[in-house]
């Protein structure tokens, strides 16, 4: 059975950072590109960021990029996004996902295959 769980959702303050982490389990974690999305009230779910299977490319949308940073340990089936400067608008449930690729194609945000429930990060201004 597939699991994926993420955590270290917060609520910090205008620029501040945060660590998120995903584990996934129950799937051969080294062959899959991984993202991460989110969610705010209201609105649609966006594509955040993609690594691909190795750790050699990645993707961000345009509004996190130069202040988010994702990461992944295969030894240890973790994926991270580093978030810095982090902005009120960042506000979202974020979540986790595995790809069913290894590489963050042009479709990389529908190639999703597994995901995580969420973890909550809230940013005060």
């Amino acid at each position: 059975q597939v699991q994926v769980v993420e955590s270290g959702g917060d609520l910090v303050q205008a620029g501040e950072s945060l660590r998120l982490s995903c584990t996934a389990s129950g799937l051969t974690f080294v062959n899959a590109a991984m993202a991460w999305f989110r969610q705010a009230p209201g609105k649609e779910r966006e594509g955040v960021s993609c690594i691909s299977w190795n750790g050699g490319s990645t993707v961000y949308t345009d509004s996190v990029k130069g202040r988010f940073t994702i990461s992944r340990d295969n030894a240890k089936n973790t994926l991270y996004l580093q978030m810095n400067s982090l902005k009120p608008e960042d506000t979202a449930m974020y979540y986790c996902a595995a790809s069913r690729r290894a590489l963050c194609g042009t479709s990389w945000d529908r190639d999703l295959k597994y995901w995580g429930v969420g973890t909550q990060v809230t940013v005060s201004s």
